[in-house]
């Protein structure tokens, strides 16, 4: 947990970046990207030289060498506990004419981090914001995994318009209830094919850590949680750089976090390579038509991307593999061949587990869509029985614009430190979504359609024409009407009578003497 005169500090270097003319909140985030990776390239260069002098052996293959750039400046001028001890325009001047130039050319070395700052360009625009920067990334104990990671996470929820192509970031506590869904093992390969920020990536990393603590007592176990385990495409270079970071600060060494247009190239090499998907994609993103993957378009001819993301994560996954993803209501009931199409696909040649209804303001500020989260796993043979659907209309925040939490931080999440009693509940549905998902399969199919959640068998489902929206089957409690004897009803009216009879005699009072 951040402590309030960090976050006041965090504050204090944003408003600076915003009164020295850096606006976009991702160009901020990407700056404070670079240092971060500077002073992490430091820490290791550190750790090298350790080794080395106990080992008595050289270091193979030293980030900064010995002697000089091109330009004359030694590299060993351009480490973190050094140039933060500059004045400010010699710091300004080395990270500007040899410091970011010498992060272009990093990337040999292959690791995810290296590549992405292939395209780095400083633009802190004055060597006073800078020392401000680099005096407060010093101050962060980058030991620390979770300080840092809940650093990055602060800043990232900064973040506060839609990009370009649909993409806008997922709140962290849907991303957890997403995660405890899917309860991620030490044994997964998880993949991320939207996955900007890499927050569901982050998340599912920290769930492992935290209930499969055991893997990295092993060494194969801890090597495919760092090299192996994650994968992440997006085809924004500042969203990969930025998710990249994510993960670092998050602990994991070498995620695959890539450059990639999802949607349209060939996915032979990893069709059916992963055992879990956590994906937000975009809804209403731009689209290649004639670029899209003919792989996807032979599963589902269409232009809307919500419904090719769906047709690429069945292909991604491996059978037995499982997903938890967001997608835009039309999605559930949308009328189209290829909206009719996915449905039956997920139906009966898959095995869909769960649509879950999320509030309308879920997304805001940035979008006001209305959003489910849908549930399956990939069998290939069929497998669905009954679908168990969950109305949530409440996660814990204010659904307008400001999106301000509504209870204690401690009764916030999917996992509350604290017991919600009823009132508490109809302000924060998150731990009961996830009590009555772990009971799908037994008590919840007992329920009414009255009920918040309830299952539907497939067989209903299929005669409606696989609608997946929540209210084609949720049932209303009515109230029961009250009968009024006849008499006491006459009564009434003729009193009511009476009285408009009175009203109109006065008005015509009135407007008599005003006429007078």
């Amino acid at each position: 947990m951040l402590t309030g005169e960090l976050r006041s500090q965090v504050d204090k270097v944003w408003d600076s970046f915003w009164s020295g003319g850096i606006a976009n909140p991702l160009e901020v985030i990407e700056q404070i990207t670079y240092l971060l990776f500077l002073r992490r390239l430091d820490e290791l260069q550190t750790l090298a030289e350790n080794k080395s002098a106990k080992s008595n052996q050289a270091i193979e293959r030293p980030i900064f060498p010995d002697g000089k750039d091109s330009k004359g400046c030694s590299y060993q001028d351009m480490r973190w506990h050094k140039l933060k001890n500059f004045s400010a325009q010699t710091m300004f001047k080395t990270v500007d004419e040899h410091i970011f130039p010498f992060l272009r050319e990093l990337g040999g070395d292959g690791t995810t981090y290296s590549k992405q700052m292939q395209g780095a360009r400083f633009t802190i625009p004055t060597p006073a914001l800078l020392t401000k920067v680099v005096d407060l990334l010093d101050q962060i104990p980058m030991q620390d995994r979770d300080t840092k990671g809940d650093l990055y996470e602060y800043m990232l929820g900064k973040i506060a318009s839609a990009g370009q192509n649909g993409q806008f970031r997922t709140p962290r506590h849907i991303i957890q209830l997403m995660v405890e869904i899917t309860s991620p093992t030490a044994q997964d390969i998880i993949c991320d094919p939207a996955s900007g920020t890499c927050g569901f990536l982050v998340a599912a990393g920290e769930y492992v850590r935290e209930h499969h603590a055991g893997l990295f007592f092993d060494a194969a176990r801890r090597e495919h949680f760092h090299q192996q385990m994650f994968h992440g495409y997006d085809f924004d270079n500042t969203m990969l750089r930025i998710g990249s970071m994510n993960m670092l600060l998050h602990g994991v060494e070498n995620p695959n976090i890539t450059y990639r247009d999802s949607l349209s190239q060939d996915y032979a090499l990893e069709e059916e390579h992963f055992s879990l998907i956590l994906a937000n994609p975009p809804f209403a993103g731009s689209l290649d038509y004639d670029s899209t993957a003919k792989d996807l378009l032979a599963v589902v001819k269409t232009k809307k991307t919500e419904l090719l993301f769906l047709a690429l994560f069945l292909k991604l996954l491996k059978p037995g593999g499982r997903a938890a993803v967001i997608v835009p209501d039309g999605v559930l009931f949308g009328s189209s061949k290829a909206h009719k199409d996915l449905r039956r696909l997920l139906v009966e040649e898959q095995k869909l587990d769960a649509v879950i209804s999320l509030p309308s303001g879920a997304f805001k500020p940035y979008a006001g869509v209305s959003t489910a989260i849908l549930v399956f796993s990939k069998t290939n043979s069929g497998g669905t029985e009954t679908v168990w659907f969950y109305n949530m209309l409440a996660d814990g925040w204010s659904l307008d614009d400001k999106r301000q939490p509504l209870l204690d931080m401690d009764k916030l999440g999917t996992c509350p430190k604290t017991a919600l009693v009823a009132e508490e509940h109809a302000k924060n549905n998150l731990p009961d979504v996830l009590a009555r998902w772990q009971q799908r399969e037994i008590s919840e199919r007992d329920n009414a359609r009255t009920a918040q959640s309830f299952t539907v068998p497939k067989a209903e489902i299929a005669a409606t024409g696989y609608d997946l929206s929540l209210n084609r089957y949720k049932e209303v409690l009515h109230e029961p009407v009250q009968h009024i004897p006849a008499a006491q009803l006459l009564a009434e009216l003729k009193q009511l009578d009476g009285e408009i009879q009175a009203g109109l005699d006065e008005l015509a009072g009135m407007l008599s003497n005003d006429i007078n």
